[in-house]
């Protein structure tokens, strides 16, 4: 079996140079210079924009359906996704987490997610 696509928060201009973003690049093929999509074995998805500003909430939004899309077009694939806009872009999960209410069931969301929606945690815990 192989490893989930690894899905990551980045930048418009590609620099992969932080956080995930530079794992993803070490480790699992993301592509210096393309900010959003798939690449390697990872899929990146924008929270901040050309000059590595935050983008608004909104913005963010729309590149999480273009994501969900790709994965229900390709059901084949495993998405590990990342807290993406909670580390250098500084939202809270509470922010992001319900973008992603609705993703098919081949995105595995990551714990602080799970939380933020009120959802059981794969140990049996579940945030209060």
């Amino acid at each position: 079996m192989s490893e989930p696509v690894f899905v990551f928060g980045s930048n418009l201009a590609g620099r992969h140079g932080k956080g995930a973003a530079l794992w993803a690049k070490q480790h699992r093929g993301a592509i210096y210079g393309q900010g959003e999509g798939y690449q390697g074995n990872s899929y990146a998805i924008p929270t901040k924009d050309e000059r590595i500003q935050t983008l608004p909430l909104f913005r963010i939004r729309n590149y999480a359906h273009r994501f969900k899309r790709f994965a229900r077009e390709h059901s084949e694939l495993t998405f590990q996704l990342t807290p993406i806009g909670c580390g250098l872009a500084g939202y809270t999960p509470e922010q992001i987490a319900p973008m992603f209410d609705d993703a098919p069931t081949n995105v595995v969301l990551p714990d602080e997610f799970m939380m933020a929606l009120g959802r059981a945690l794969p140990d049996g815990g579940v945030e209060r």
